[in-house]
């Protein structure tokens, strides 16, 4: 069967299998299960992000952790209490010297399923994404899984 292809096919199929693959990580941030979430109750969540929101009004808690099937290592510690006025970008650069990126290695940022945009405050990020228990959950991968991972 294989003889059958023409020199078409097999790209064909490689884009395929590239796309399917895609969907499979972006299913898998999708369905992320926060660890920080399965050790702590809500309301223990709850009652520390109010905690933190009030000592540090002008602090976003944040709670950071690796995507799934993500080959970066994991963080050192998960929660982060950050300036309301720090950029996305800012905060790329404090994660990628956390993990000891190098500056060819790529580090994407999810949050609810969307990647951020570099000139947005962590404010802004916070008031439009935080979730119940009043802390702001972002996964990093090394790749976007909204598109094609890079080919080397």
């Amino acid at each position: 069967m294989c003889a059958q292809f023409t020199s078409r096919k097999p790209v064909a199929q490689y884009i395929l299998l590239e796309r399917v693959a895609c969907f499979f990580k972006f299913f898998a941030v999708l369905m992320m299960k926060w660890t920080y979430k399965e050790e702590n109750t809500f309301d223990k969540r709850r009652a520390e992000g109010e905690k933190i929101r009030r000592k540090y009004p002008d602090r976003i808690p944040v709670i950071v952790e690796r995507a799934p099937n993500s080959n970066l290592r994991d963080l050192d510690k998960k929660k982060y209490l950050v300036p309301s006025d720090l950029t996305i970008g800012q905060f790329y650069f404090l994660i990628r010297k956390r993990i000891q990126l190098s500056p060819q290695e790529s580090l994407f940022f999810f949050v609810n399923n969307i990647i951020p945009q570099t000139m947005t405050t962590m404010g802004q990020l916070y008031q439009d994404h935080h979730e119940e228990d009043l802390f702001l959950y972002i996964a990093y991968s090394e790749e976007s899984v909204y598109g094609s991972p890079s080919l080397q």
